[in-house]
């Protein structure tokens, strides 16, 4: 198991995600993405909002998934 923050995933907040795999990671993310929504969490919003000018090109949504992803294959396990 690896561990990675909301905030280290370009989030709002410390909440901190523990998986096996990179996908797993960002699944629970994305889970916790929609859940802030739903409450319309404002700083969560404004990380979305950044986060979609990010990804407006494949290009740039896969340079950050790559990053991301090397980030992740190289913590600790827990």
């Amino acid at each position: 198991m690896k561990t990675m923050s909301c905030n280290q995933l370009g989030g709002a907040c410390e909440v901190q995600f523990h998986a096996s795999t990179f996908e797993e990671l960002t699944e629970m993310s994305k889970q916790h993405g929609m859940e802030m929504f739903q409450k319309n969490d404002e700083a969560h919003l404004n990380a979305m909002k950044k986060m979609q000018q990010l990804m407006a090109t494949p290009e740039g949504m896969k340079t950050w998934f790559d990053s991301k992803k090397d980030e992740f294959s190289k913590l600790p396990e827990d």
